[in-house]
């Protein structure tokens, strides 16, 4: 592979890496728009299925660090995880069916629904000593399963989806919620890549790139990270109007 559209890649993925650390979920949408846009992938199956490998092993990182501050709610974590994890197969498998041009279309729209996620007020009130119960598996099982078909399906990480669901399910804290759904994030991502990648629509030096420059991005934002945190508010609002900006491009073209 010629080395412009590795760096493109790389340079995609610091500026993935760097707004996730700094607003804490929805960038990794923008990998496979900057994927077949920026970097020039042509078969849109390839960016997704791309973009989702180097997702998982964000997601991986990012709970390394959640868990050593004990914020993971692990048995909640586990059966949402778990039982998203047949969905995220499934659309993953439906998601290759359908054609790059329709799938691309489809992906715009969720970017939409993303970003007017992230624009909703989201309050920290919960219980942080929360625990399973049989009724909480009973919630958590199906919402895990559609977070899981929509992650797949879309190659994304689905924490916009999954946060929200752990805590309606649940009642634990947006910052028990927002760790303990990186858990999915990472099981979904690599079960949407292997999809891909044994159809061989992953391209693996692209994917080297984007979860190297993903890391320095991580770096480069953890300075400015406390620095927003009294701002968060404005800086999510503009971060939402840029995915749906992005998505907006996506329908046009």
């Amino acid at each position: 592979m010629e080395l412009v559209p590795l760096l493109l890649a790389g340079l995609g993925g610091a500026l993935v890496g760097f707004l996730l650390t700094l607003f804490g979920g929805g960038g990794s949408v923008l990998a496979t728009p900057w994927l077949i846009y920026v970097v020039g992938v042509a078969d849109t199956h390839v960016a997704i299925g791309t973009s989702a490998a180097a997702v998982a092993v964000n997601a991986v990182t990012g709970l390394a660090g959640q868990a050593r501050a004990g914020r993971v709610k692990w048995p909640c974590a586990t059966v949402f995880a778990v039982a998203g994890l047949a969905g995220a197969l499934t659309g993953a498998h439906l998601a290759q069916a359908v054609s790059g041009e329709a799938l691309l279309r489809w992906f715009a729209f969720a970017m939409i629904a993303i970003a007017v996620s992230m624009l909703i007020p989201r309050k920290s009130q919960g219980d942080p000593g929360v625990r399973i119960t049989w009724p909480i598996v009973a919630r958590l099982a199906p919402l895990g399963l559609a977070a899981g078909l929509a992650a797949g399906f879309f190659g994304i990480g689905g924490g916009f989806l999954i946060a929200p669901g752990l805590m309606a399910a649940t009642g634990m804290t947006l910052a028990n919620a927002g760790a303990s759904s990186l858990v999915s994030v990472a099981l979904f991502g690599s079960a949407t890549s292997a999809s891909y990648a044994l159809a061989g629509k992953v391209a693996w030096p692209l994917f080297g790139a984007l979860v190297a420059g993903g890391a320095a991005g991580t770096l480069a934002a953890l300075p400015l990270a406390k620095r927003l945190e009294s701002r968060a508010p404005l800086a999510r609002k503009l971060f939402a109007g840029l995915v749906i900006a992005v998505a907006i491009y996506i329908l046009l073209r």
